[in-house]
Order: C-alpha cells, then sequence, then structure tokens
C-alpha cells in the first residue's frame, strides 16, 4: 500500500540556491509586480477619463478670460474671475488626486482619513458617474483615522465603485457608507449597488483569480479580467482587514471593507499599530468574506 510523500518544509527551504530567492518570496515578489501593475492600468484608466474633465475646465477658462477682457464693467469681470478660479481649484484637486495615487505616499500604516480618501476618489470618478447617470448617496458618520496605506485603499475604493457603476448601466444609485465598528474597533465602508446582483453559485467564486461575472471590458476599457477583486482582497488582507460581499439577485450588491483602527500603543506615543487578524471576524453565514 503506497502512502502520500511527507514534504519538509525546513529541507526544501534548504535547498534553494544560496542568494536565490525561496518560491515563498518569489510569489510575495510577483504579487507585489501585479499589484503594481494594476495600479498603473487604474491610473491610465483614470487619466483617459480625467482628460475629458480637463477640457471642460480649459474651456470654462477660456470663455471668462475672454468675457473678462471684453466686458469692462466691475460685476462682470467680477463674475469672470470668480468662475475661473472655481475651475482652476477643481482642475488643481483633480491633478493632486491623480498624483496621490501614482506615488507610493508611504510603504508604512499610517493613520488615514477616510472621509478625505472618500472624497479624493468621488472627485475622480464624478465624470463617470454622471454620464451613466449614477447618484451617490454618502452616509458618512464620524469615525476614528484608519491604519491604513492611502493609495492602496483609494485603489479598492475605485476598483468597488467602478464595479458597481458597471452594474447599473441605465443608471441607478451607489450608497456609500462610513461607520465605526465599536465591537470590533474598525472603520467600516460599505459601497451599495442597487445594481443586478450576482448569483449565489457565483458569489462564492467572487475573489477567485481570473474569475469575473462580466463579458469583458465594458465601453470605458474598463473590467473583466477578473484580477480587480483579486487584488481587492490582497490589499485588505494586507492591512489586516477584512472585505465581505452581500448580494441578491435582482436587488444589488454590498461590498464591505473592515480596516483596523490607528491606535497608539502606551510604550511609544504617536506610534500606530495594527490590531490582530482575528480581532476582525465576520460570523455569517449569508455572506462571502475574505
Amino acid at each position: 500500500m503506497s502512502h502520500p510523500a511527507i514534504v519538509n518544509n525546513s529541507e526544501t527551504a534548504a535547498a534553494t540556491e544560496p542568494g536565490q530567492p525561496s518560491p515563498a518570496e518569489e510569489i510575495a515578489s510577483l504579487k507585489q509586480q501585479l499589484m503594481q501593475a494594476q495600479k498603473m492600468t487604474a491610473l491610465g484608466e483614470l487619466v483617459g477619463t480625467t482628460t475629458h474633465e480637463f477640457n471642460n475646465l480649459l474651456m470654462t477658462i477660456l470663455n471668462y478670460a475672454k468675457m473678462g477682457l471684453r466686458h469692462k464693467d466691475d460685476p462682470t469681470r467680477e463674475k469672470a474671475f470668480t468662475k475661473i478660479l472655481s475651475a482652476s481649484e477643481r482642475a488643481a484637486k483633480i491633478t493632486n488626486n491623480i498624483l496621490g495615487m501614482a506615488r507610493n505616499r508611504s510603504d508604512e500604516f499610517e493613520p488615514t482619513d477616510m472621509k478625505n480618501l472618500i472624497e479624493d476618489s468621488l472627485l475622480l470618478l464624478e465624470r463617470e458617474m454622471n454620464k451613466y447617470r449614477v447618484r451617490i448617496d454618502k452616509q458618512i458618520e464620524q469615525v476614528p483615522e484608519a491604519l491604513a496605506r492611502g493609495n492602496q485603499i483609494q485603489q479598492v475604493l475605485m476598483n468597488l465603485l467602478t464595479n458597481a457603476r458597471q452594474a447599473m448601466p441605465s443608471g441607478g444609485e451607489i450608497i456609500l457608507r462610513l461607520t465605526h465598528d465599536a465591537a470590533t474597533n474598525t472603520v467600516d465602508l460599505m459601497v451599495r449597488d442597487n445594481g443586478s446582483g450576482i448569483p449565489q453559485d457565483k458569489l462564492r467564486n467572487i475573489f477567485d483569480p481570473y474569475f469575473s461575472t462580466k463579458a469583458g471590458p465594458d465601453a470605458t476599457g474598463k473590467g473583466g479580467t477578473g484580477l480587480g477583486l483579486t487584488a481587492c482582497r490582497d490589499i485588505i488582507q494586507a492591512h489586516n482587514g477584512r472585505i465581505r460581499v452581500d448580494s441578491t439577485v435582482g436587488k444589488g450588491t454590498a461590498f464591505t471593507i473592515k480596516l483596523p483602527v490607528a491606535v497608539a500603543t502606551v510604550s511609544a506615543p504617536g506610534k500606530s499599530v495594527v490590531p490582530p487578524i482575528n480581532a476582525i471576524a465576520d460570523s455569517s453565514q449569508k455572506r462571502v468574506s475574505a
């Protein structure tokens, strides 16, 4: 009778040539490269969207500048300057947000204001949401700062917002809810759409690599690769957090992110620590959690 072979992990590790990365290190490196590639893809898509927004802002600035030159009266010129200033400030915000996503703000986990992160993300996606007649219902409570890498969490949020928009091709409503769960001491962010929903037989695979409920990219070129939610899961797990999905066919889908609260340690004032991952639990059997 044959018996399955038992592999000694220490022997396998020892067999790795000196100076060569172990299989685990190679996998970790490839995951990091994939995450970076997905971020650059998202940035490329975002630049394509915001180019149209910039064009509209430039036309506003040009038209009101011409109006100010044509009319010499103070009320007209004041109106023109006000419009030019408003459009310029909006263009500056968009530029700063794109640059913030492009840069690795920090490799460290930092106290992160989730409300500001939400506002920054919505600013970048505002034109896209308006184009597809999607209304955003913000339900933002006062919450403590989360311990996070801001650009990574913004990448997750924008992915979830885009997925929600794609689930409602005829338009609809997205609910963005930010709360503090005192029981688990987490900052919870929910993104809920009222789209078609996900069948239960597909829901269990929703975070699997290359699994997608979409036939392919939409008209904007976004989605359909089956990698977006996998990256979201990996990012949230790296934050010692949880991501779960609730969905009902015909009613919509809700993704909830649970991130640890940034708490100061007694021994090192000003420093923050991440609560252990087992402190963030989800006991519901009606959800898919990762």
